[in-house]
C-alpha cells in the first residue's frame, strides 16, 4: 500500500515547515537600543545611508538608505532609498548600522 497523504495533512506539514524556518526575536538589551539610537543619530547628523535590519514575524529584513525622518510619536522612522521613501516602525528594528 502507497503512501497517502490527506489534503490536511499536507496542510499541517506545510505550516510545520514555515514556522520551523522562522527566527526568534532578538531579545535587545539597554545597551543594544542605545547603539541603535546613537547610529540613526549619527547617519542622520551626518546624511549618509544606513543598513537597518528589522524584524518580522520570524524573518530578518535589510533596508538600506538614507534616514529622512523618525516619529517618535508614531514610532516609526521615514527613509528613502534611490527609488523610494517608505516607513519603518521603530519597534521592528534590530540593528543600525552606518555606511560611511
Amino acid at each position: 500500500m502507497g503512501a497517502m497523504m490527506l489534503p490536511e495533512h499536507v496542510a499541517l506539514i506545510r505550516q510545520y515547515n514555515k514556522e520551523i524556518k522562522k527566527v526568534p526575536r532578538p531579545d535587545l538589551d539597554e545597551w543594544d537600543l542605545d547603539a541603535i539610537q546613537e547610529n540613526i543619530e549619527i547617519a542622520m547628523k551626518r546624511n549618509v545611508d544606513v543598513k537597518i535590519k528589522t524584524w518580522d514575524d520570524g524573518k530578518f529584513i535589510f533596508h538600506n538608505g538614507k534616514i529622512i525622518w523618525v516619529d517618535l510619536g508614531r514610532r516609526t522612522i521615514e527613509m528613502e532609498d534611490v527609488f523610494k521613501s517608505f516607513m519603518l516602525k521603530l519597534d521592528e528594528i534590530v540593528d543600525v548600522t552606518v555606511l560611511e
